[in-house]
């Protein structure tokens, strides 16, 4: 069952579990996932967290103690998420060194609702780089207008960066941007650029989700024949971006000096759409230096039935511009689309956040030691 997910890392491809759970750390499954499904990292976002910690019992020795201590809910949940990161982080230790630190990566997310302040983003990151303790940390930054400056701050620092939320090639751009002026400040401060790493989460099937809506309204055969086309179109090009980016004299001082490229990472990788297979965003976003974050369904849907055929963005190109520009035509507003998902991106982890807070409020009250 694992052939297909080993050609896919033999062509490149780091996968990594976009899921999280005490279960999952505890059972033994995340080791079992690592040692048969090659899975070499993990992400975690509020959501993740939220599914995870609700009605799980094996939370409950944690949250009895921090009721105790009357931790609030934002507190309560920073030391449960941070626990299992930290542990995660540990059993995906030898990966790491194995890969001199590219991968064997757990991300966590700084809270959503700082998303537009860029002071409160930075104090948060430092603050999750030092609870976590672990140097196969990275935290998770969105690439919001206000998260750009803090990732070029956090990067100087030091601190591991996985930037998420990431729709627009200009965005990325901008990004990429934040990372090498990061890492021209670290190298100023005299830190060692080969202990830095980070990866540039763009967001895939969210793309298609909106778009193919838009021409599903349109309704035209030419339209129809769009469907399924921009999400890939888009990754393909952010990938060409990346590709210009880290052959440019700016990066190759840098690279002298010992630093790491930001490598893409393709995110939101569960189709939507059943009409699609379910190895899309996966099969076909295959090329060297790249990270998959797979939710579980996704990782046993590639190796049950991936067909990995080599490198599927090389070449793409001249195709994908033309995509993007065919949408352009009905009247699809690729910066409309693009700005709208990143605000719903943050409204949606600030809505699990806010579900994670009241699910955490709820628990430390039943668990909470009654008065005498």
């Amino acid at each position: 069952m694992t052939d297909a997910l080993k050609r896919l890392s033999d062509e490149g491809v780091a996968i990594w579990l976009d899921d999280m759970s005490r279960k999952r750390i505890t059972s033994g499954n995340l080791a079992e996932l690592i040692d048969q499904q090659h899975v070499v990292g993990a992400t975690t976002n509020p959501s993740i967290f939220q599914k995870a910690i609700s009605g799980d019992a094996l939370y409950d020795p944690q949250v009895t103690d921090l009721a105790a201590r009357r931790l609030t809910p934002d507190e309560a949940v920073r030391m449960i998420t941070t626990a299992d990161v930290r542990d995660a982080a540990d059993i995906f230790r030898p990966v790491f060194d194995a890969t001199d630190g590219q991968d064997g990566r757990v991300s966590i997310e700084v809270d959503p609702r700082l998303a537009h302040d860029t002071r409160a983003t930075i104090a948060e990151a430092k603050q999750l780089a030092w609870l976590v303790d672990r140097p196969n940390t990275l935290i998770k930054i969105p690439a919001t207008e206000a998260g750009l400056p803090a990732i070029a701050d956090v990067i100087s620092r030091g601190i591991s960066v996985n930037v998420t939320l990431i729709f627009s090639l200009e965005r990325y751009r901008k990004v990429m941007d934040a990372y090498l002026t990061g890492l021209e400040k670290a190298k100023s401060g005299g830190l060692d650029l080969s202990q830095i790493h980070s990866v540039a989460s763009f967001f895939v099937s969210r793309v298609d989700t909106e778009i193919d809506k838009r021409l599903e309204k349109i309704g035209t055969d030419e339209a129809k024949a769009l469907k399924g086309k921009a999400a890939l179109a888009n990754a393909r090009l952010a990938y060409q971006a990346y590709e210009e980016v880290f052959s440019s004299d700016r990066w190759l001082a840098l690279e002298k000096a010992g630093a790491n490229k930001q490598r893409p990472l393709w995110a939101s990788t569960g189709v939507k759409d059943p009409a699609y297979p379910a190895t899309l965003y996966v099969t076909e976003l295959v090329a060297p230096n790249t990270v998959n974050t797979m939710p579980e369904a996704t990782l046993e849907a590639t190796a049950e039935q991936g067909r990995v055929t080599g490198d599927t963005i090389h070449g793409t190109y001249e195709q994908s511009r033309a995509d993007l520009g065919a949408l352009e035509a009905l009247g699809i507003s690729y910066d409309e689309v693009v700005r709208l998902l990143e605000k719903e991106g943050v409204e949606k982890f600030e809505a699990s956040w806010n579900e994670l807070l009241d699910s955490t409020k709820a628990e430390l009250e039943r668990l909470s030691p009654s008065e005498a």
